[in-house]
């Protein structure tokens, strides 16, 4: 509860100050964003080569404040990860299935449509994925942010294409 505190102290301190965020002052219309580069396996993504990544604001990498676009397919699956970093989202769009635990089971998905809100705790496994429908998701987190997979053999990164 507390670093969930602390990041909304941050995200509210850069609002009422700039300056504090280390960024110029930022407005970004639906348009501007799907214009931005895309990160391809971007620090604190789950590296599912089918999402999308945007940095909407500040480093992933670097310590500090930063914000994150995913943008996930039908049918997409994300075994249990975790993060070094306290992180809040919200669900822009779509249907969103999220879990917490070790291992990903159905029962325990949760759907957030669009308005939705989560977190995922500093270290805590986390699941997700979504169904007939695309999701758009926001992420917020103090970095530096990385995934790190239970079972390492779930890791997209570390997965070598068939025939390799």
């Amino acid at each position: 509860m507390r670093s969930y505190l602390a990041i909304m102290a941050a995200i509210l301190a850069s609002a009422t100050d700039p300056a504090a965020a280390g960024e110029t002052q930022l407005r970004l219309t639906p348009a501007e964003i799907s214009v931005l580069p895309l990160a391809e396996n971007a620090a604190g993504t789950s590296g599912v080569s089918t999402m999308h990544t945007t940095v909407l604001s500040g480093d992933p990498t670097k310590p500090g404040l930063y914000t994150i676009q995913i943008v996930i397919p039908p049918h997409t699956t994300i075994r249990a990860h975790h993060h070094r970093d306290d992180r809040v989202a919200t669900v822009v769009s779509g249907l969103w299935y999220i879990g917490y635990g070790t291992k990903r089971e159905a029962s325990v998905l949760k759907e957030l449509s669009s308005g939705s809100f989560y977190t995922e705790p500093a270290g805590a496994p986390h699941f997700a994925g979504t169904g007939d429908l695309p999701a758009v998701v926001h992420i917020t987190g103090y970095g530096p942010s990385d995934t790190i997979y239970v079972d390492a053999a779930n890791d997209p990164g570390l997965q070598k294409p068939a025939g390799k």
